[in-house]
């Protein structure tokens, strides 16, 4: 978390970057759409699922993605969904929560995928 706001600020000037979901903390610490205030929002906008994978591989994010079995609960699942959204959109925190469930509920589909779909590597 001490770095969350580093991450943030590579990602906003990465190539493809769009749009970011932030609240009064300037990141999305304070926003709970879960019972468990330990898990938190993390929600962008890329104009490539290419740039969102170079930003997320091929920068310090990297070093980070890479220890998140010391940080994350491995029985929250889906522990990310991505959807396409139409060219000028914000996504809402509803949407989004709502392909979350869709992804966890039905599977992957045209509306609610995981790395494995975006990259064609399913």
């Amino acid at each position: 978390m001490d770095n969350l706001a580093a991450v943030n600020a590579i990602a906003e000037r990465s190539p493809g970057f769009v749009w970011r979901y932030a609240d009064a903390s300037g990141n999305a610490t304070d926003t709970h759409v879960f019972d468990d205030p330990a898990i938190v929002v993390n929600m962008s906008v890329w104009e490539t699922v290419e740039a969102l994978e170079a930003f997320t591989f091929r920068t310090v994010h990297a070093k980070f993605y890479a220890r998140r079995a010391a940080w994350f609960d491995p029985a929250f699942r889906p522990a990310l969904v991505m959807w396409r959204v139409a060219p000028g959109m914000q996504p809402s925190l509803d949407d989004a929560l709502g392909r979350w469930r869709k992804l966890r509920d039905e599977g992957p589909s045209a509306d609610a995928f995981g790395w494995a779909e975006a990259l064609g590597k399913h």
